[in-house]
């Protein structure tokens, strides 16, 4: 069938086979180019594999240090005629690639967060790695049944106190308007959103690997967040989010105690603002990272999401002495360059002067638009895009 980008607001419904596996050999190209890492994790579980920082941290891994990976996401396979999610075609690319490089890669397509697919995936690393040596926890979900009680959890992204008014852009048209959005209207709906995207799950993961005996001696387990500047702290890091954020970073010291008479060790680390399918939701946040793009790629120092985990992994994960840097918190800080005080004074400056009528100039409002839709596939330059494409792709370790 012939693929094109099918869009509804913030969410792109069609994904191309031919894209997608363009963009993930583009990581792994860039990987590559960095050399190997040296003392890098060598058999690796990935939560959260398929798309963003969970895939390229799955990538890094694997071409950055010869890793074994499993990786585990939720995706949805093609049928005929109905291509399938993004997350099913990078995974089914970084497949073929791994296995073409004779890494070892194997994926399991299923519910994260059941006790089932932790059974599952712990039967996997018994059966053909062992013991892993690093977990990777980078679930991006909009709700969560909860494995003990049964309940359905559904996060919110809202304001906490008071209703919070600022500038945002659509994407798509450039269009830029004042919103406001109310604040969440009950403790239960912010307790939903830290069950969905707190910590608990990660922790259920440690304890189950811990339990069934595959974490090895000095295991790292790592999960993902982001603080952002000021400018969004009322949507973002003082909203619904940063509390189940806050949850996800004062669960380190719990897993630490649960992996500490194996020497494991946990952190989170605060990664940039980039274009993803749950950034493109929050409001402000488009307009804050189409202005931030201008500025770091002017100064020379913009990374995407595959520059962002390679030098998580080089620089701060598997150091050459051993020492993984951190802030007087603990956490590990990825997003230093896009925090510069000089980086910020710009932004914000922009911010105060974004208007419709000069959005293209003074943002990357047109790179903003290409990552998202690089996300899906679409606006490769190697691709045709009118051309028939088999969108029945299959993910090699997968059969259905």
């Amino acid at each position: 069938m012939i693929i094109q980008p099918r869009v509804r607001g913030f969410i792109c419904l069609t994904a191309h086979p031919e894209g997608t596996a363009q963009h993930v050999k583009n990581q792994i190209e860039y990987v590559k180019s960095k050399g190997k890492i040296a003392n890098g994790p060598k058999k690796v579980l990935v939560v959260g594999a398929s798309t963003g920082f969970g895939l390229a941290s799955r990538i890094t891994a694997a071409f950055g240090s010869d890793a074994a990976t499993i990786g585990v996401f939720f995706e949805k396979p093609a049928a005929p005629g109905k291509p399938a999610t993004a997350g099913w075609y990078n995974s089914a690319a970084f497949e073929q690639e791994a296995h073409a490089a004779g890494l070892y890669a194997k994926s399991i397509n299923g519910d994260a967060f059941s006790d089932e697919v932790k059974a599952k995936t712990i039967e996997l690393i018994k059966q053909d790695l062992g013991q892993i040596d690093l977990v990777v926890y980078s679930l991006a979900s909009p709700r969560r049944t909860h494995p003990k009680t049964g309940v359905l959890h559904s996060s919110v992204l809202k304001p906490i106190g008071q209703p919070f008014t600022d500038k945002t852009v659509d994407f798509h048209s450039g269009v830029v308007s004042d919103i406001t959005i109310n604040p969440v209207e009950s403790e239960e709906d912010i307790a939903n959103t830290v069950a969905v995207m707190g910590g608990e799950d990660w922790k259920f993961w440690m304890e189950a690997l811990k339990e069934a005996g595959v974490l090895a001696e000095g295991v790292k387990t790592v999960a993902y967040s982001y603080i952002g500047p000021e400018l969004t702290y009322p949507i973002y890091r003082n909203g619904t989010i940063g509390r189940a954020k806050d949850d996800l970073e004062a669960t380190v010291p719990v897993i630490n105690d649960i992996l500490k008479d194996i020497n494991g060790v946990s952190y989170v680390s605060v990664n940039k603002a980039l274009v993803t399918q749950s950034s493109s939701a929050i409001p402000v946040v488009p307009l804050y990272i189409s202005l931030l793009y201008k500025v770091m790629k002017e100064k020379g120092i913009h990374e995407g999401t595959i520059e962002q985990m390679q030098r998580l992994f080089a620089e701060r994960l598997y150091t050459a002495d051993g020492q993984i840097p951190v802030d007087d918190k603990g956490r590990i800080r990825v997003d230093d360059l896009e925090m510069r005080q000089d980086v910020q004074e710009e932004v914000a400056k922009l911010w105060k002067e974004a208007t419709t009528e000069n959005l293209e100039e003074i943002s990357d409002i047109v790179g903003y638009r290409n990552d998202f839709f690089n996300l899906f596939g679409f606006n490769f330059p190697e691709i045709n895009y009118e051309a028939e494409t088999n969108e029945v792709v299959n993910v090699p370790s997968i059969t259905e």
